[in-house]
């Protein structure tokens, strides 16, 4: 009998010893530690043969309690499931256990966040400890100062309904597909801040910025590193033309803000206002301000056009004829629109008139979850958690997707029903389990502003139009699966945009 080839001897027993460490290293954390339990994982892959890799968040919906464990690839992660477990964790022990959110590369794609080509400790996103303190404090501070949550950045946000208005305007009735034009919408609200002015829809340098972003959010087998690239060259070119025009007494913008702090503190060895926080800040805002409510909005359109009783289109009227009719707009959210608003100017402050719009606008962000798995998480301190000890530097999961479709907190979880947030006399309810912007001391910095742009980009909509489908397509034929992506974005899709008279 002839010998095997010794190379292919040697690595069968490397390979076999590799699986045999990686088991016995994953046994001996889930007994020795009171680790929390799971699927026994597969040398190697894991349990990622599991998962639903396109859309993971649906296979850890299904599994093995608040808290379990699981093999991304080689790397052990912990899940927290349901919204007494991800609270407990977030906001009752923000204190004890230090959590943070951290940048990880797993297989397929899975959490390929980025931090471009600097520290992950930089920015407000990734960072952590003293860092994360002072640039999230400056930044609160700063997006308040250019007006979040106040009437200078509503002025802003309805300048900018008023441009999308028009572009809705310009299809006469036409299908359309909105996810340039939200996109770009949502962006000037942010460019408004970071750089004091606006693009023009069509704009090259703006339309490329969206690009990038879209592509930097999306999952992928491997990081995006020529958008990467690019995105921070953008912004380096950015506040480097800002700083040959800035004036201390004169702060256009969030970049002059932070440029003037800059030099204010260019004495100080351990300054934090160094210019790779400055490119992660901008890179941070951009990201999460425009995908996240850009997205929302757009599930809040076809989620108007699939339930057109919420919106309250006339039931009598057939597709074919869409294109040549207006509608009158009558009860529901049209009706509380006309009853409130008329048409009068939109403002924030009728938000509190107004409970049934605020309700459906809370339940698109239920039903949407758009980021169901929230960023991934890090222990940097040993964590206990429903009696399991969690050793420092384990990867945490809060599966946001548990707590936005928890039964126990929701009666109709799997269902679009603004009910959710109303009381049975009609009043608008909050719910702690309402968690779109996750919780605790990471809770998202522009959740302010993100209120705001949905409250009234999405009103100010539904004041001019009523939302169809295309002609030929019934609300029962449209999707409501996500997209695969870190956000879970609605399928393509097209819209038909009726004035209301």
């Amino acid at each position: 009998m002839a010998l095997a080839d010794p190379t292919v001897i040697l690595l069968l027993f490397v390979v076999t010893s590799v699986s045999i460490l990686f088991v016995k290293k994953s046994w001996n954390k889930r007994t020795c530690l009171n680790f929390p339990p799971g699927p026994r994982p597969l040398p190697i892959l894991g349990n990622l043969h599991q998962l639903n890799l396109k859309r993971p968040y649906r296979t850890l919906l299904k599994k093995y309690g608040p808290v379990f464990s699981i093999h991304m690839g080689p790397k052990n992660m912990v899940v927290l499931s349901g919204y007494k477990m991800v609270k407990e964790a977030l906001v009752n022990q923000a204190d004890a256990n230090d959590i943070v959110p951290v940048k990880i590369h797993l297989p397929g794609g899975l959490f390929c966040f980025f931090c471009g080509g600097f520290s992950c400790t930089s920015g407000i996103i990734f960072a952590h400890g003293e860092n994360w303190k002072v640039m999230r404090r400056f930044t609160l501070t700063t997006l308040r100062d250019f007006g979040m949550g106040r009437r200078t950045i509503e002025n802003k946000i309805l300048e900018e309904c008023d441009y999308l208005i028009k572009d809705f305007e310009s299809h006469k009735g036409n299908s359309f597909d909105t996810m340039k034009m939200m996109n770009a919408a949502v962006s000037n609200v942010i460019v408004s801040i970071m750089l004091g002015h606006r693009f023009d829809y069509e704009d090259p340098k703006l339309l490329r910025l969206i690009h990038l972003i879209n592509e930097s959010v999306r999952l992928s087998g491997s990081p995006m590193v020529t958008n990467l690239e690019e995105l921070y060259s953008f912004t380096q070119q950015t506040f480097i033309e800002h700083l040959k025009q800035l004036d201390p007494n004169d702060q256009r913008s969030f970049i002059d803000a932070f440029l003037i702090r800059q030099q204010e503190e260019k004495s100080n060895p351990n300054t934090h206002f160094k210019n790779e926080n400055l490119q992660s800040l901008v890179s941070n805002l951009f990201t999460a301000g425009m995908e996240t409510t850009s997205t929302t909005l757009r599930w809040g359109l076809l989620l108007m056009m699939k339930y057109p009783a919420i919106q309250r289109v006339p039931t009598t009227i057939v597709s074919e004829h869409l294109l040549s009719l207006s509608f009158n707009c009558s009860e529901k959210v049209h009706e509380e629109i006309e009853r409130v608003i008329g048409s009068a100017q939109l403002r924030y402050e009728h938000r509190t008139q107004m409970p049934y719009t605020d309700a459906v606008i809370h339940e698109i962000q239920r039903f949407a979850n758009i980021l169901p798995m929230s960023l991934p998480h890090e222990t940097t301190e040993d964590v206990r958690l429903n009696g399991y000890v969690i050793p420092k530097g384990t990867y945490i999961i809060p599966l946001l997707a548990s707590v936005l479709y928890d039964k126990t907190q929701w009666e109709k979880p799997g269902e679009f029903c603004p009910q959710h947030f109303l009381s049975t006399d009609g009043k608008f309810v909050t719910n702690e389990a309402f968690m779109p912007f996750s919780a605790g001391r990471r809770i998202c910095a522009g959740e302010t502003l993100a209120r705001m742009e949905l409250f009234l980009f999405f009103t100010s909509l539904l004041q001019r139009f009523t939302f169809h489908p295309p002609p030929g397509v019934t609300s029962s034929d449209l999707d409501l699966t996500p997209a695969v992506g870190f956000t879970t974005p609605p399928m393509p899709h097209k819209i038909c945009a009726m004035p209301c008279r």
